[in-house]
């Protein structure tokens, strides 16, 4: 089964946070632009994994979600950790190794979290979050809460035992979780159908979840679907998969600039083109006059500005005092 934005009620269609969900995808594409010229520049330590092209995964799920429900995240996840509430100095900061960042400068593109707001943090490991979704769920269950947690991951991680274990037992116990994956069709350089046998929909099913897929380029159909099961998941149904079919404009890290050997730039330009979220929404609030282009720039204007204090106020905060480098580090 496919969800599109036809499952939208017209009540949802008219009360629908779609403004923000403009200004969130916005906001998420310009912060990802900005940590690519870091990195170019060479102001930025180590690597980053840009969420361009996906932000319509990100901004319809958590948009869906209570800022008291849970999501782990991914190594390409400062997109999900926006969506979900997070600070773009805090996190502009983390990026440059600054004591201002969310986790002290520690942890750096793939290791942010931020409790406040329900991310129990990134994970450079491959499916390495989902065992957290799920034991945070178990937690939720056990403490009589009606919150829901959502485990974002790649296709990638349809070959890692441990996505298998969590959803066995999430499925026996009746958990309140989502898990997201987010098929961007490339596992680092691989096409996914060369390493990921079967139906994708095939695995979650064999352990009796519920699961759905949906166009990740549509931000409404996300939002839809993910709405629904998180209601779902409320009513203590039980956990469910939301395949998202989406797309990285860019290569798999900051450095991966020539893709040639392995997909095209005509692919990559219909995409672009063709499959935008943020182009795709924008379209459609002036279809419907829920905003006119006037609207729609200042949204834009409002998300560079704040993307813009963002990377000066991490550029201007200081690094953390050389004796801290041993403090919250667990081996």
């Amino acid at each position: 089964m496919t969800e599109t934005a036809h499952t939208l009620s017209p009540d949802q269609v008219a009360d629908g946070p779609w403004l923000e969900m403009y200004r969130q995808m916005t906001k998420i594409r310009l912060f990802e632009e900005q940590v690519n010229e870091l990195y170019r520049s060479a102001k930025m330590p180590g690597l980053a994994h840009l969420y361009i092209g996906e932000e319509g995964v990100a901004v319809g799920v958590c948009s869906a979600l209570r800022q008291d429900d849970y999501i782990t995240s991914t190594h390409r996840g400062h997109g999900h950790c926006l969506a979900k509430g997070a600070d773009a100095n805090r996190m502009f900061a983390e990026l440059l190794g600054k004591e201002a960042g969310y986790c002290r400068g520690k942890g750096g593109s793939m290791h942010i979290a931020d409790h406040a707001n329900g991310n129990l943090g990134a994970n450079a490991i491959v499916g390495g979050s989902t065992g957290i979704a799920t034991g945070a769920a178990f937690s939720a269950k056990h403490r009589g809460t009606d919150q829901v947690a959502v485990c974002f991951f790649g296709e990638g991680a349809l070959g890692q035992g441990v996505l298998y274990e969590v959803m066995n037992m999430a499925s026996l116990w009746q958990l309140p979780v989502i898990y997201v994956c987010e098929n961007n069709m490339y596992n680092e350089y691989t096409h996914y159908l060369e390493a990921t046998a079967g139906e994708v929909l095939d695995r979650p099913r064999a352990f009796g979840i519920h699961a759905l897929d949906v166009d990740g380029q549509d931000v409404r159909a996300v939002y839809a679907a993910t709405k629904g099961l998180a209601e779902r998941a409320r009513r203590g149904e039980g956990p469910a998969f939301l395949a998202c079919n989406t797309y990285r404009y860019h290569g798999h890290h900051v450095g991966d600039v020539d893709r040639a050997y392995y997909r095209s730039k005509d692919e990559e330009e219909l995409w672009r083109s063709e499959r935008d979220p943020i182009a795709r929404l924008g379209s459609w609030l002036l279809e419907t006059d829920l905003a006119d282009e006037d609207k729609l720039k200042e949204l834009e204007d409002d998300a560079r500005t704040e993307v813009e204090a963002g990377v000066k106020f991490a550029l201007d905060a200081s690094f953390p005092d050389p004796s801290e480098a041993t403090e919250d580090v667990y081996a």
